[in-house]
This record gives structure tokens, C-alpha cells and sequence, in this order.
């Protein structure tokens, strides 16, 4: 199938991470040309070389997306070199785990700067070409915890599911532009967040890790992490001239993990 995107021009924060790097190279192999950002080089590095490998072209941008200055300092080279971007795919990493309540002020104030107003910064910033070309993909990863929050991931909960909210305000807004904007969540793919999380719940409880896990993926009805390649073929397709009929939306890519409908 020709998903259309030949040519086109995805920008892909926190590239170096599990599903950032996958879906590089998922939008590599159909053509597009990356434009990869992460706060870390090393792994943004890696990133490229794996897009490269599959044949692919990919520009690198080392920056703190917490950081406005940076943010925009790295947005106005990458706009410089690439005139527009038409596809987005929003990414973050996440806080640390803990509960909801008696967070102080400066941790809240900490993840919104870190993963609520970078994305919406940058998403401002990309909409112009896209709005103007008449085409463009905005497309948010979440977690499972804006359907089912997540036990002990109070601030992560609460951070993901206001940029539901903004993502599904944005879509109508731009709709008529020949932009869509879809969330997607994730349920538990095997990245180094998930292994992260695995180990906080197995010391907090005084378990073997490999016992949480394999708990764990005894919940899910496949019965196994997902992959991360699996993930970035569902974000490679919302990305592509054949999902133009399908904003504002939320794709679960979980296994059939959330229990809700």
C-alpha cells in the first residue's frame, strides 16, 4: 500500500527513546524525509544511524524541550532548513512515578513545562506550512493513563490527559485546513520507560522484577508487551494520505489492555 509520503517532512521529538526511534524509521521506509529532536545525542545519534541504514535521510536536534529558549531556538533552524514540516509526531518522556496528591507546586509547574507546553509550542509553530500547504499530521503519544489512570503516576496522568483535551480542541480548529490531529496510547510496549516502571513497582513491593513483568503481560489479552515497531506502523498510518478522514480521535495501540470501551 502507498501511504503517500514520499517527500514529505516529519519532525519526531524524543527521537532517541523506544517508539520515538521506531517511528523514524517506520516514516523513513515510506519515504519521508526526518527531522529528529531528543535532549540526548548520544541515542538521537543512534536514531540516525538507524533511519540512514533503511536508506532514509534524517537532520538532527539536540535540545531541552523544557527549555522555551532552546525550543525555540531549535524550532527557527529547523524551519530555516526545512521551510515547513508536515508531519508531527508530539513525544515526550515522562516524570517520575508518585501519587497525585502532595506533589508541590514546583513539580507540577516542572512536567507541564516539560511535556504539556513544549508540545503545544512547537505544534504553533509547525501549523503556518501545514495550514498553508493545506495538508498536515499532528499526532500525540500519551499513555493508557488518559483512559485508566495509572496507579502511582499522578503527575504523568494528569499532564497526558490535558493534552487529550488540547489535541481534540485543536483538530476542530484546523479541520477545515487540511489538518489532522489524533492521540495515540500506548498500552505496555517493551521500551526503556516500561522497564523503568516495571522496576519502581518491584521495589516498592519487594518482588522479583520478573515476576511484575510476566503479571503484567498476563493482563494483557495478546499476553505480551507490545513492540515498538508495532506502535510506529499504527503512527506511520494516522500519518499518511490514507487516514485524511480520521481527527480527533483517539487509536489505542494496547494489546486490549484498558478494559473500557
Amino acid at each position: 500500500m502507498d501511504l503517500g509520503l514520499e517527500g514529505r517532512r516529519a519532525l519526531v521529538l524524543s527521537a532517541g527513546g523506544g517508539i520515538g526511534s521506531a517511528v523514524a524509521v517506520a516514516l523513513a521506509r515510506e519515504g519521508a524525509e526526518l527531522f529528529l529532536a531528543d535532549i540526548n545525542e548520544g541515542a538521537l545519534a543512534a536514531a540516525v544511524r538507524r533511519v540512514e541504514d533503511e536508506g532514509g535521510v534524517a537532520h538532527s536536534y539536540v535540545f531541552d524541550l523544557a527549555s522555551p529558549e532552546q525550543t525555540s531556538e531549535a524550532m527557527s533552524k529547523m524551519l530555516s532548513a526545512a521551510a515547513s514540516i508536515d508531519i508531527l509526531f508530539n513525544n515526550t518522556g515522562g516524570p517520575a512515578p508518585g501519587p497525585a496528591d502532595g506533589q508541590p507546586r514546583e513539580s507540577w509547574e516542572k512536567v507541564f513545562g516539560a511535556m504539556v507546553l513544549p508540545v503545544i509550542a512547537i505544534t504553533d509553530r509547525v501549523l503556518p506550512g501545514m495550514r498553508e500547504k493545506g495538508w498536515g499530521r499532528i499526532i500525540t503519544t500519551t499513555s493508557s493513563g488518559v483512559v485508566a489512570p495509572i496507579a502511582n503516576l499522578g503527575l504523568s496522568n494528569t499532564a497526558r490527559l490535558s493534552l487529550l483535551g488540547w489535541s481534540k480542541t485543536l483538530a476542530k480548529d484546523v479541520a477545515r485546513d487540511g489538518v489532522t490531529v489524533n492521540v495515540l496510547v500506548p498500552g505496555r510496549i517493551g521500551t526503556a520507560r516500561t522497564r523503568f516502571l516495571d522496576g519502581v513497582k518491584a521495589s516498592r513491593e519487594q518482588r522479583d522484577v520478573s515476576l511484575v513483568e510476566l503479571e503484567s503481560a498476563a493482563s494483557i489479552p495478546i499476553g505480551r508487551y507490545g513492540r515498538p515497531e508495532e506502535y510506529a506502523d499504527v503512527a506511520t498510518f494516522l500519518a499518511s494520505e490514507k487516514a485524511s478522514y480520521i481527527t480527533g480521535t483517539v487509536v489505542r495501540v494496547d494489546g486490549g489492555l484498558i478494559q473500557s470501551i
